[in-house]
């Protein structure tokens, strides 16, 4: 037998098949003939070196993007790995389109199943078989739920269809103790937020008659520190509703196609608890502009975000009430303030002097107190956030801690401990973020999406 260069696969086992040697041999000499690849390939996956199938079939793919049988044969060679993301990952663009071959339902069962989604696998597995019966596999079938009476296939949704829970996130269902008592000022966003998403669940006859669902979707966005967090903690609480808080580690993913499915199911769980609250903080992340974005995995996520807003049905979203915040909206895509995704900006401003005192009183209420008087505290601290403002009862608490340590008893919290330490802290952002906001109001305002900043930014700050 002739020695042949590069012998050894991939997953560190020599490859000892004469035939697969110099078949590999050849591809080496010819790395663009497709026919080539795909017959090596489909022998190394045959043959169990499933690693050098893999790398095969993503040299084919390279060649002919979207070819079905290529994308089959690295599926499987995902699967037998136990690569189960990965697989979903190359199906899916595949799945998403009428028609595809069952073969790839199939495969997307067994990928599934493999992530612990014995419905969704049941779902595609009879899907598929339905189509083809010659695919059928008692031994993956044993392993399904049986298929449902009368069972029909949803429409698929953008870029994910799986059957819900077909997904993962890390997110939780909460219940809010908070409600808008317990928000200091910001009577125009709060009202804001009673006729966008509170009032249409509450009375929903009334809104029905206008023809206005219970759902729907606010951004809000201002300052950092401004507590848009806390915002949409009372909104839940004021509600009754679930609330749901939605990080960027619950969504992102590093495998193509996992972000978008991470989404789906993060809409879902919502679904299942409505009335629900679903808060992106820091949305622009998820939410970026298209234009912006040199990665295709990106725009697909945000066609996804949009794709969910606006649900598989008109009913879809109803309940859930759709809550985003940023700090940077104008770097927000468009698309998102169309009507019945997030078609309600909403600006949240910096306190003024009324809602600094009213926010240092609820900070306090649950210390011992001397006489306040929160009025003169609320005027040193101009543009003061309310992070500022709990970052200056913060220090004031620790300083009154330590005295009382020495008196051996609670000395209560008085007006001077806060005036002395509102000079130890410095605004965090504000002035900041409006010198941004007034290059946007005042040079990139042409549609006059921010023109409920101009008020704000002719304000000496």
């Amino acid at each position: 037998m002739p020695v042949v260069a590069d012998v050894t696969g991939g997953n560190g086992h020599v490859v000892e098949d004469a035939e697969l040697q110099a078949l590999r041999e050849a591809a080496r000499l010819s790395p663009d003939n497709l026919p080539l690849r795909r017959h090596l390939a489909r022998q190394f996956l045959a043959k169990g070196y499933l690693a050098e199938a893999e790398a095969e079939f993503r040299a084919a793919l390279a060649l002919a993007p979207g070819d079905p049988d290529i994308t089959a044969g690295l599926a499987e060679a995902f699967v037998r790995q136990s690569a189960h993301g990965a697989a979903l990952a190359v199906l899916e663009p595949l799945l998403a389109t009428p028609g595809y071959p069952p073969r790839l339902g199939v495969l997307a069962a067994r990928a599934l199943l493999g992530e612990g989604d014995a419905e969704g696998a049941a779902h595609r597995y009879h899907e598929a078989v339905a189509r083809d019966p010659s695919l059928a596999d008692a031994e993956l079938a044993a392993r399904l739920a049986p298929p449902p009476a009368a069972e029909t296939v949803p429409p698929p949704a953008y870029l994910v269809p799986d059957p819900p829970g077909g997904g993962h996130t890390s997110a939780e269902v909460e219940r809010s103790g908070l409600t808008f008592a317990d928000v200091a000022g910001m009577e125009a966003v709060k009202e804001a937020l009673r006729m966008k998403l509170l009032l249409p669940v509450r009375q929903p006859e009334l809104f029905a008659a206008f023809g206005k669902r219970a759902g729907g979707g606010v951004l809000l966005y201002g300052p950092p520190g401004a507590g848009k967090t806390h915002l949409a903690r009372a909104a839940a609480g004021e509600l009754g509703a679930s609330f749901v808080n939605v990080g960027l580690a619950d969504i992102l993913d590093m495998y193509i196609g996992s972000s978008e499915r991470n989404l789906r199911a993060t809409f879902d769980l919502a679904r299942r608890h409505r009335p629900c609250v679903l808060f992106f903080d820091e949305v622009d992340a998820l939410a970026a502009r298209r234009s912006d974005m040199r990665h295709g995995h990106s725009r697909r996520l945000v066609n996804q975000f949009l794709a969910e807003l606006d649900g598989v049905d008109q009913n879809a979203n109803e309940g859930v009430l759709v809550l985003a915040a940023t700090n940077a909206p104008w770097y927000v895509d468009v698309a998102f303030r169309r009507p019945g995704r997030l078609d309600s900006p909403v600006f949240v401003p910096p306190p003024d002097a009324a809602a600094r005192a009213a926010i240092l009183r609820i900070l306090c209420r649950d210390k011992p107190l001397a006489e306040m008087d929160f009025d003169a505290v609320a005027r040193v601290t101009e543009q003061f956030v309310g992070a500022d403002l709990k970052g200056v009862v913060d220090r004031a608490v620790e300083a009154k801690l330590q005295e009382s340590i020495r008196a051996g008893r609670p000395v209560p919290l008085s007006t001077p401990d806060l005036l002395a330490a509102a000079k130890t802290v410095r605004p965090t952002a504000v002035r900041e973020w409006m010198a941004t906001a007034r290059n946007y109001v005042m040079h990139a305002n042409e549609s006059g999406a921010w023109d409920e900043l101009l008020p704000w930014i002719q304000r000496k700050w």
